[in-house]
This record gives structure tokens, sequence and C-alpha cells, in this order.
């Protein structure tokens, strides 16, 4: 009794043709060694075939993945570049901003000196002012002290007016350059002096000839 032709069903492999060709012949023998190598060579084949496929499945996934790992590596690649591009950028800032730093402090040095010059020209032009004023306000004490009657024709020496109002105007020169310069100090010793000589000018005393107040002599 033959046994009946199994029933295959279709594939979409390339080599499924022949595998059911081989089973097909194998089944019109009635056995036997040719049977049995028909069957098993079917069966070797469609086994390679199923690795063949797994293979090549297995080859595409690869690819896909070199191909992913190719563009991610070109976006790192492309990222590293912009990153590097930044480094030697904001380099470049520092470098500049160090640079300015430093002219910035060689500057503040320069100006610290020249604020330490500046203070100790005010000073000694304070001290300067200062001794002027105490000189001019001993003159204008002994000025405003009236002269002995008993010898006013003998002991009266003339300081003319002009020579005050001179006096009067050089302390407002020198009050003006001290405020140009904040010297608050010298201006107003200047200013104490200018009231000084106003209050000498404003004051009874007597004239002498030609418009002068008198100085007794010393």
């Amino acid at each position: 009794m033959s046994t009946p032709a199994p029933v295959y069903s279709l594939s979409t492999s390339p080599h499924q043709e022949t595998i059911d060709f081989l089973r097909r012949l194998s089944s019109m023998l009635t056995g036997g060694r040719n049977a049995e190598m028909l069957q098993q060579s079917a069966s070797l084949i469609e086994s390679l075939s199923e690795r063949l496929g797994a293979a090549e499945q297995l080859l595409q996934e690869q690819q896909d993945d070199h191909a992913r790992n190719l563009e991610r590596r070109e976006t790192a690649e492309l990222a590293s570049d912009n990153l590097l591009a930044q480094v030697e950028s904001l380099k470049t800032e520092i470098d500049v901003l160090r640079g300015q730093l430093e002219e910035r402090g060689r500057q503040a040095d320069i100006d610290r000196n020249w604020f330490a010059e500046q203070t100790l020209h005010a000073q000694a032009h304070a001290e300067r002012a200062q001794e002027q004023l105490i000189a001019l306000s001993a003159e204008v004490e002994e000025l405003r002290k009236p002269p002995p009657l008993e010898a006013i024709d003998e002991s009266i020496a003339v300081v003319p007016v002009q020579s005050l109002r001179t006096a009067r105007t050089q302390f407002d020169y020198l009050a003006n350059g001290f405020a140009s310069k904040g010297d608050v100090v010298s201006q107003m010793i200047c200013e104490i002096g200018a009231r000084a000589l106003d209050k000498a000018l404003d004051d009874g005393a007597p004239i002498g000839q030609g418009g002068t107040p008198p100085l007794p002599n010393k």
C-alpha cells in the first residue's frame, strides 16, 4: 500500500519549489534509500533556506543599526565641532576680558597715584593758605587797632586801600581755584580771609592821605 502524498503549504522562499519537488518525487517512490535521500535533501535545503533567511534578516538589521550608528556619529561629530567652536570663542572672550581687567588694574593704580599726588598738593596748598590766612588775620587785627592819639603824627604807617583790595581779589582767586579742585578746606580758609578783609575795608577805621588806612609802626 502506497503512502499518500503529503500536503505542503506554499511559501515565499525562493527554494520552496525545489523543496516541494523533492518531496513530491520522494512520495512517488515506493520507499527505499532513494526516497529517504530525497526527503533528507528536501529537509536540508529547507533548513539551510531558513538559516539563510535568518542570516539575511540579521544582516539587514545589522546594516540598519550601522546606518543609524553612522547617522548618530555624524550628529555627534557635528555637535562636537559646535562645542569646540564655542569653547574657542569662550577662550577668546576670556582672553579679552583678562586683558581688559589687567588694563583697568593698571589704570586704577595710575588713578590712585594721581589722586594721592593731588591730595598731597591740596594739603600743601591748604597749609600755605592757612599760613597766609594767619598772617593776614594778624595784619588785619593790627590794622583795626587805633593808633595812640599822642603819637598819631609820628607812629602812623599808611597801608594803601588798593593793596587790601588786591589781597581781597587774591583770596577770591585762590578760593575759586580750590573749589574747582574740590579742596573745600582751603576754599573755606580763603573765603574767611576774604571776609576778614571785607570787614577791615568796611569798618570805620581812619583813612590816611591818599585814601589809605593807617597802620601803626612796629
